[in-house]
């Protein structure tokens, strides 16, 4: 049962990520947030580890655990929020991190000798042009005003993509036996490394620590670092790398409904189309069959 339920909790709690990361970044700079981010989650978790008596197999998991943290967390949100807080419009850079599927679908093959079909192929053309659609309306004004895109953001952005995209099959390729709540320890003391250097060399460490902030700060270790990435791993562990990372074309559509409820962002008849069609690629990247009575 938690396998089944797994996928559609884990794309609506990453998709509150953006909303949570949007509400506190006005109180710290990218790293500055992250770096505290990552503390209070390992000061939450490491008594876990005590008290629980679970332990990593040798260095050689600790530092597997250690590089995956470095890519999904540091490298992936650390490119994100630096690209944004630097002016590069949000549509623009989640319509960049939303190649990951198709980049992480083109290595897996070679990678991990797993095999894709046309079907998959096609329903990573559909999910890319979705996701296109749920953000035409930013990456327009984005081309209007034409700043914030500059060499620096995009190459932040691209270090993003290919961090996830990295991370997911380093994954499944050398950390998938490590125990969850080990690993996900050791994936955060990486990171921390990386943006802690990040926010020491670059950035003042100011924080107002604003209600609004509490609680994004809050809601981002409790249900993103801890939740929605637990829910990760897991689906890392059981299933096809190309398959997981199919969900996160779902991730724009939903984020896009929760801002629509939160913001009032509005939905208009591209977003919605942009939106069925996201949902169709998961369905078909996902390997879902359909009943009898709706085959051709």
């Amino acid at each position: 049962m938690l396998m089944r339920i797994a996928p559609v909790v884990f794309v609506l709690l990453w998709s509150t990520g953006f909303i949570g990361s949007k509400l506190g970044a006005d109180d710290a700079e990218p790293f500055t947030f992250l770096a505290l981010r990552f503390l209070i989650v390992l000061a939450l978790l490491a008594p876990v580890l005590v008290v629980s008596g679970r332990r990593a197999r040798g260095w050689n998991e600790r530092g597997h655990a250690v590089v995956v943290g470095m890519l999904i967390h540091g490298a992936y949100l650390g490119g994100v929020f630096w690209a944004i807080r630097l002016g590069m419009p949000a549509g623009v850079a989640a319509l960049i991190v939303s190649l990951q599927p198709v980049l992480t679908s083109l290595l897996s093959a070679p990678l991990l000798g797993e095999k894709l079909s046309a079907r998959h192929w096609t329903g990573l053309a559909l999910g890319l042009a979705g996701a296109v659609l749920i953000l035409e309306p930013g990456l327009a004004s984005a081309m209007e005003a034409n700043s914030g895109i500059t060499p620096a953001t995009v190459a932040a952005c691209a270090c993003a993509l290919l961090g996830i995209t990295a991370g997911t099959i380093y994954q499944k390729r050398f950390a998938t036996g490590t125990d969850l709540v080990v690993g996900t320890v050791w994936q955060y003391a990486g990171a921390l490394l990386l943006v802690g250097a990040g926010s020491l060399m670059l950035e003042t460490r100011i924080i107002h620590w604003t209600p609004k902030f509490i609680f994004a700060l809050s809601w981002l270790v409790l249900v993103l670092s801890i939740g929605a990435i637990s829910l990760l791993m897991l689906l890392i562990r059981q299933s096809a790398v190309a398959s997981v990372s199919g969900l996160f074309y779902l991730v724009p559509a939903v984020t896009s409904v929760i801002a629509y409820f939160l913001f009032g962002e509005t939905l208009g008849p591209i977003q919605l189309a942009g939106l069925l069609l996201a949902t169709l690629a998961v369905l078909m990247i996902s390997g879902v069959r359909w009943p009898q009575r709706y085959r051709a």
